[in-house]
């Protein structure tokens, strides 16, 4: 399938401002939930408030590395420094994560012997988290779909929007009827919330920094496409993964016939237009093989020669006996 590029565009400008007003709110109700959660004895109000610090700091994190990523390749990175932005998402799901366990553990101290709540405190403090998360993830939504790292930031305040109303409900509910261990039960809640959203999302950058192939792109789709190429016989060593977040590059050996072998560059401009108009991989390296002296027993991924490699294990046996 084509590897889609589409997506909203903001211009580079308006993302930071959008990002650096994102931080201010996001400070300014870290530390007001967490004052207000120390007043009313609430747990669930600091979990809300520890939330929102891992946003905040994701904020910061990710308006740095949206600096860096724009800086053009050099000779320290030559491929540029657009991973940057990568690397931030996966410090921001690792911190989600930390976070998650944390408050499961506090929750369930706090479920055994559940201290006294005031409830107004919390719904307050939690009908204004409610309004700076809102505004936060209406901030970040244009920007989330072309960026791993603003989407990050996206589901983190979306889910702060939804904590947040777990929060007013449960100072409603101390209000009213005086459960005491509705707190620590949703600080639990927003808990396993957080580590379903981080350990569901987390496996993108990681991919990604692995080298690992694009998800959106069928490997078995470029490999027939190439084959299919005149003149082509095989393919092998093909390594297939994303430059950037938006840019899918790949290396390969081709194996030509004769008639391939003097054309060349007739046969590298096909197979090269090929991967960029149906898959959107418009940076490949190719290296070609005439038939005659291919290498053989080769892997398919990967730089192995399964035949070789047999030969030098017997070969090592044999020494060592």
């Amino acid at each position: 399938m084509p590897h889609d590029h589409g997506h909203a565009h903001i211009d580079a400008k308006s993302g930071d401002r959008r990002v650096s007003i994102a931080i201010w709110a996001n400070g300014l109700l870290t530390v007001a939930q967490i004052v207000g959660g120390i007043l009313a004895g609430s747990l669930a109000l600091i979990a809300d408030a520890l939330h929102n610090f891992s946003d905040m700091a994701s904020l910061v994190i990710a308006f740095g590395a949206r600096k860096i990523a724009r800086r053009p390749a050099d000779e320290r990175m030559t491929f540029g420094y657009g991973r940057i932005e990568i690397v931030a998402a996966l410090i921001n799901y690792t911190t989600l994560i930390l976070v998650g366990v944390y408050l499961i553990y506090e929750g369930g101290m706090r479920m055994i012997d559940p201290p006294e709540v005031q409830g107004w405190t919390v719904v307050i403090l939690g009908g204004v988290a409610l309004f700076i998360d809102t505004l936060t993830a209406v901030l970040t939504y244009s920007m989330q779909k072309g960026s791993v790292n603003i989407r990050a930031l996206f589901l983190h305040n979306l889910s702060d929007a939804l904590a947040s109303v777990a929060v007013i409900i449960g100072g409603t509910l101390i209000l009213l009827y005086d459960l005491r261990w509705v707190d620590p039960a949703i600080t639990i809640g927003i808990a396993l919330y957080i580590l379903y959203l981080a350990i569901t999302e987390i496996g993108g950058p990681v991919r990604t920094l692995m080298l690992g192939s694009p998800p959106d792109i069928d490997n078995a789709a470029v490999i027939e496409a190439m084959r299919s190429v005149e003149g082509v016989i095989d393919v092998h060593h093909v390594h297939l993964w994303q430059m950037q977040e938006h840019e899918a590059a790949l290396d390969c050996h081709v194996v030509l016939t004769a008639d391939g072998w003097t054309r060349i560059e007739a046969i590298k401009g096909d197979i090269k237009r090929r991967l960029n108009e149906r898959f959107g991989i418009a940076h490949s390296s190719l290296e070609f093989e005439n038939k005659d002296n291919a290498h053989q027993n080769v892997d398919l991924y990967g730089h192995g020669n399964s035949a070789q490699e047999e030969e030098n294990h017997v070969h090592g046996d044999a020494e060592r006996s």
